[in-house]
């Protein structure tokens, strides 16, 4: 199975016409919850990011 995650909506539609399987639900799910997961903590790394940076940048000011 293929999933493609652009954006999350309240509804799943099953391309293939026929009833999504509990197991298929289940990875569907998981596969979702990975994305927010790996969405977060890419905008944790980049937060964490721009604080190193404006420090620096706080710290080279100060010294001119």
């Amino acid at each position: 199975m293929q999933v493609h995650i652009d954006e999350i909506a309240s509804t799943v539609r099953n391309v293939e016409g026929s009833p999504l399987s509990p197991s298929q639900m289940g990875e569907i799910i998981r596969l979702v919850l990975k994305a927010i997961e790996e969405r977060e903590a890419h905008g944790q790394r980049v937060n964490a990011e721009r604080r190193v940076t404006s420090g620096i940048r706080d710290e080279m000011e100060g010294e001119t």
